[in-house]
């Protein structure tokens, strides 16, 4: 597999944007199709980081021994520490930010452990 030079990752673009008050407002949407048509924008924009992030992980992966050494609980624990503080203050829910961010991690660490019993 072929691995991408970096521009971005999902955490810099979700937790490096302005705080609250410095986010531009959203504009309004005139119907519900609109409405629909962002989310799917970016959802699309979502999947593309996280197709990024898989490729850090399959590299991860080179450094760890067995399907053992995938899951590194304090790790884990320091990635949803951070995405809680920092969704405060991106005017997101930290508990819908940690849900979504433990899935992921779950998702990824299941993934990178079918790998290394390969």
């Amino acid at each position: 597999m072929r691995l991408l030079p970096v521009c971005s990752t999902l955490f810099a673009i979700l937790l490096s944007a302005p705080a609250p008050a410095e986010v531009p407002a959203t504009p309004c949407c005139r119907t519900l199709g609109e409405v629909r048509t962002n989310i799917d924008r970016i959802d699309d924009e979502i999947l593309r980081l996280m197709a990024e992030r898989s490729r850090y992980v399959a590299q991860a992966g080179r450094f760890k021994t067995s399907a053992a050494t995938v899951r590194d609980e304090a790790r884990i624990r320091q990635i949803l520490t951070r995405i809680r503080e920092k969704a405060a203050t991106q005017g997101v829910s930290p508990d819908v930010a940690e849900a979504t961010f433990r899935a992921m991690v779950e998702g990824f660490t299941a993934e990178e452990a079918r790998q290394k019993r390969r």
